[in-house]
């Protein structure tokens, strides 16, 4: 079933042949595992615990600079979902020498851009703006690190935007309340199971104590660090970040999450019933993040199963088989935790979704029937380090990247990701599907669409 669609290697020759011209262009390592950020990044501690992480780059006067808090979703308390993601809107509120929304104002009269968001491990708030104005920037974020105000008429009315963000997101969205869902069945234990966004009546009930407690317990220069690239030099830098957060207090550290997910010893399944056109499924696995030695197996494993139209998700699901619409896979490398490895389909009209579940089932047990080719392994590693390589000619990706990293242990890492996944052989790839991707460390999540109710028109 798989043969015809996996023996055309003149895609794999390109990739290679495009890696290798960039990689001597940027100076990226090759095959070596050289390293790549070691060398460039400039690490600083203020003496309040802020961590200050800056990677010149001179290609264009502009710089990126990201602001990382250590919470996220994963941080809320059972009972009070939703206050990691509520605090990120309330830090454009103001503070006593900006007024609201002042602060993206200044932003773009300095030609700037700025936004922000929540994941279940950290808040980033990140501007884009002329190298020779990064001070505005360093300003603002400091002033409302230490400063920022909480009113509760302002909370209520923000409030009120997040209750209108969830129903856009989750409430009104069937695919996106079967992954909200999908999480809490498959996390029983761990914190990764409340939502980013929080649970309605949790947002609806929060007040602004609730808020400005929050703050004062996560947003401290010692639970925090601040990433910036691009065109400045970076002891020059240093000295501006120490001079606008160096007089911040440091507190107390916040409370770290100590629940560890236990191992599932058996398949979950749930059905979401919602109005929607088209069923979806998904099939989610427990498995380890950076940090173990499979972490990168599993990174290829994601890529080799759904990374464009040559990956057997694809070819199996929608071209063979004609059974799906699109299918895919996701695994995040760099959770803090270990997380989820999903793979995920929607049936095409008319086609049932038990249908499209047993194919995606197929596939992971032909990992062991149908082992995967060489080819298809250099193709998997090709495209994740072409993507890699390419994308270091952004300065958002590579402020980006050295975020993610420290957030799950130590920005340092980066140098290791390249190797790691180099590496990765066929039997790599057979042992961490034998072992993770199975029946009893799967939930099943399968959305099953209701027809909405027509009301009856009462006869004349």
């Amino acid at each position: 079933m798989h043969l015809s669609n996996r023996q055309v290697n003149s895609g794999c020759v390109i990739w290679a042949l495009a890696l290798a011209l960039v990689a001597a262009t940027l100076g990226l390592p090759e095959a070596s595992g050289a390293a790549m950020y070691a060398d460039r990044v400039y690490q600083k501690t203020l003496s309040n615990g802020l961590e200050v992480i800056l990677l010149e780059d001179h290609k264009s006067p502009v710089a990126v600079i990201q602001v990382y808090y250590r919470v996220g979703s994963r941080d809320d308390l059972p009972g009070r979902t939703g206050r990691a993601h509520l605090l990120e809107h309330m830090m454009f509120k103001g503070t006593e020498a900006t007024g609201p929304e002042e602060y993206s104002k200044i932003v773009q009269r300095n030609g700037g851009r700025t936004n922000a968001f929540t994941s279940r491990d950290r808040t980033t708030y990140f501007a884009s703006i002329a190298s020779d104005r990064l001070s505005v920037v360093l300003g603002l974020e400091a002033d409302r690190m230490a400063n920022l105000i909480i009113s509760d008429a302002e909370y209520d009315a923000e409030k009120l935007v997040v209750m209108e963000e969830r129903r856009l997101r989750v409430d009104n969205n069937p695919t996106g309340a079967l992954f909200e869902q999908l999480y809490a069945t498959a996390f029983q234990a761990h914190t990764y199971r409340q939502p980013i966004i929080g649970w309605m009546e949790e947002i609806r009930r929060s007040t602004g104590a609730d808020l400005r407690e929050f703050y004062r317990t996560f947003y401290r220069p010692n639970n925090a660090f601040v990433v910036a690239v691009g065109d400045f030099d970076a002891e020059t830098l240093a000295a501006e970040i120490e001079g606008a957060f160096g007089s911040i207090p440091a507190g107390a550290m916040p409370p770290s999450v100590r629940s560890v997910e236990p191992t599932q010893q058996g398949e979950r399944r749930l059905e979401l019933r919602r109005e929607a056109q088209l069923p979806f499924v998904a099939l989610a696995h427990h498995v380890p993040n950076l940090r173990s030695a499979d972490g990168a197996a599993l990174d290829v494993l994601a890529q080799l199963l759904a990374g464009g139209k040559a990956s057997r998700l694809h070819s199996d699901l929608v071209y063979d088989l004609r059974v799906a619409r699109y299918a895919g896979a996701d695994y995040t490398y760099s959770a803090l935790d270990p997380n989820l490895f999903i793979l995920y389909a929607q049936p095409l009209p008319g086609v049932a979704v038990s249908v499209v579940e047993a194919a995606l089932v197929d596939d992971i047990d032909g990992l062991e029937q149908d082992p995967p080719t060489a080819l298809e392994l250099t193709r998997a590693k090709n495209q994740i380090e072409a993507s890699y390589v390419f994308a270091q000619d952004s300065i958002f990706y590579q402020a980006m990247l050295l975020g993610d990293f420290e957030i799950a242990g130590d920005w340092s890492l980066i140098d290791a990701y390249l190797p790691a996944v180099r590496a990765v052989t066929l039997e790599d790839l057979r042992r961490v599907a034998r072992f993770y991707l199975v029946a009893k460390n799967r939930t099943v999540a399968t959305l099953v669409p209701e027809v909405p109710a027509v009301p009856e028109v009462p006869a004349r």
